[in-house]
């Protein structure tokens, strides 16, 4: 339980901590919000040559 003088801290949400990577979070921080963006917009390439690969694959050409 949480003292009287400490702030109230989500189970649910401290559970999740344990999964979160905060080397990253801290990394992409430094980032302008331009780098952000360019990085954001480089892996929806990605993700769109993935799903194109991946639709290729299933449907090839005949």
């Amino acid at each position: 339980m949480d003292g009287p003088h400490e702030p109230y801290r989500d189970p649910i949400v401290e559970l999740y901590k344990n999964d979160v990577d905060r080397t990253l979070l801290r990394a992409n921080l430094k980032l302008t919000v331009e780098q952000r963006l360019r990085n954001a917009m480089a892996h929806a390439r990605f993700a769109d040559e993935l799903r194109r690969a991946g639709k290729e694959l299933r449907n090839p050409k005949q």
